[in-house]
């Protein structure tokens, strides 16, 4: 049975839009159209844009306290707590990751990104007094203004609560733009603002394609972009900011290196790196998707690796057991299949996988692969595949391993497995990405998450995922002047 939709959320309810243009939404495991949501169009975003204007100029969220904001937060959590389920299971039905990476991955860990900032919003010292050379100076820290939120179909309900929560937190007003392949866990959300009670126009959302996004982008009342996708966007996306001297905030693709150190135990390794690899049904930026072996471990950790993605279920997202499902569009499933083929052109060997999953003739579907025999110079090396694809590559000794690691033109995230905790810190120490984890895989909500090199500009989460969206002011005052 296909859901319709047909109005979008603008300036705190749901109004008509301006044209009769519509997405499909399309499972990406039956290949049915499922849902039908209007798209947005460029009157649509100036609406919006304008009610996120006025919110922000003349509405009351910019000069709430922060502990006021910080319970209107709290309440948007526990409206979208209650909408747990029914969130998991539709970014499951809208995108096709597993329905267990879904609750875990998808919904809980958006939670625990809103809860973060909400506290962190009732601590965060947004006014503060220095001593100066000619005066105590008042240093303020002030909401950027009204902040356009483009978001991947991915992860779509975590990747808004990396920008949405600390936008929240700072008292900036927001136009969101979900992809078109992922526009219904936004209905859910929209719906839980309005139970929250959050003011109108601080939350504005409009479904819509790349044309409609990059006119978001440079709409002349937006003061700052937040941006994850690919690298190519990205550079789009910046120039145009660039050009108007606009706050950007980007997060984008990365290729990134697990190395595997001849003391670590790969009873330990292999089950903690394999969903760090093909987690998402690989479609993640921070997949680690070049699995680094020395020479004298090489083939034990091809193995390892092999038997373990061998045992994968690959097939139905909605089943629990599911660990692979289907890629989001049948375009990815082609962009996928064409770097399989370009692996093997280029002299590397399928270990496993490399095809269509046998016995789903519906779907867009492609088993989880481990090529082995790669140079780090290979396309499949260095490119970002976003698909259930990885490399092994060999390294000499751990400074040959750092090389590799760096040789990349991204820098996201990253691991080492070791049984030298205090080594593994070293190597990580020497690793130019922004995120990496000694025996294990981690995103640590208290702490900055983003790229060197190609993977973006900016950081998100903990307290400089806050002052993303803040802008400093000093105001200067006499000397002995002190502040009642």
């Amino acid at each position: 049975m296909m859901t319709v939709h047909d109005k979008l959320f603008i300036d705190g309810s749901w109004v008509a839009p301006a044209t009769s243009a519509t997405i499909d939404v399309i499972s990406p495991h039956t290949e049915d159209v499922i849902a039908r949501v209007p798209e947005g169009k460029e009157a649509d975003i100036d609406r919006a844009v304008a009610a996120a204007r006025q919110a922000f100029d003349h509405g009351p969220w910019p000069r709430t306290t922060a502990g006021e904001r910080g319970d209107l937060m709290a309440k948007l959590l526990a409206a979208l707590q209650q909408r747990a389920d029914e969130m998991a299971t539709t970014i499951t039905a809208e995108m096709g990751c597993p329905i267990s990476f879904s609750h875990l991955g998808q919904v809980m860990a958006a939670h625990m990104v809103l809860d973060y900032f909400t506290n962190l919003a009732r601590a965060y010292p947004f006014e503060e007094v220095r001593p100066g050379m000619l005066g105590p100076a008042l240093v303020r820290r002030e909401a950027v203004g009204v902040c356009a939120l483009i978001v991947p179909w991915n992860v779509p309900l975590f990747v808004t609560m990396l920008k949405l929560a600390p936008a929240l937190a700072a008292g900036a007003t927001v136009v969101l733009k979900p992809a078109p392949e992922t526009p219904l866990d936004a209905v859910l959300l929209a719906d839980a603002i309005i139970e929250a009670g959050l003011p109108t126009g601080v939350i504005n959302i409009v479904p819509a394609g790349r044309q409609v996004g990059e006119y978001l982008v440079t709409h002349r009342d937006v003061d700052k972009v937040s941006f994850t996708g690919s690298t190519a966007a990205g550079r789009r996306i910046a120039s145009l900011c660039g050009e108007r001297l606009r706050r950007v905030t980007l997060e984008l693709g990365g290729k990134s290196a697990a190395i595997i150190l001849d003391d670590a135990d790969l009873n330990v390794a292999i089950p903690g790196l394999l969903p760090a690899a093909m987690m998402n049904n690989g479609q993640a930026c921070i997949a680690q998707t070049r699995i680094l072996a020395s020479r004298r471990r090489y083939n034990e950790v091809a193995e390892a690796l092999v038997q373990a993605v061998k045992s994968m279920p690959v097939g139905d997202p909605m089943i629990p057991t599911t660990m692979c499902g289907p890629l989001v569009a049948a375009r990815q499933r082609e962009r996928v299949e064409g770097y399989i083929a370009i692996g093997q052109q280029e002299g590397a060997r399928v270990a496993v996988g490399g095809g269509r999953p046998a016995g789903l003739t519906k779907g867009w579907y492609v088993e989880p692969t481990v090529f082995i025999g790669v140079d780090n110079a290979m396309r499949i090396a260095q490119e970002e595949i976003f698909g259930p694809v990885v490399a092994v590559i060999p390294f000499d000794d751990p400074d040959d391993a750092v090389r590799i690691a760096n040789d990349s033109d991204y820098g996201l995230s990253g691991s080492v497995w070791t049984g030298d905790v205090g080594h593994g810190i070293e190597i990580a120490r020497r690793v130019r990405t922004g995120t990496y984890t000694v025996n294990g895989f981690a995103m640590e909500f208290g702490a900055p998450f983003g790229g060197f090199k190609c993977s973006g500009i900016g950081r998100e989460l903990g307290p400089e995922g806050l002052n993303a969206y803040l802008e400093p002011k000093t105001i200067n005052l006499p000397m002995g002047y002190e502040l009642p």
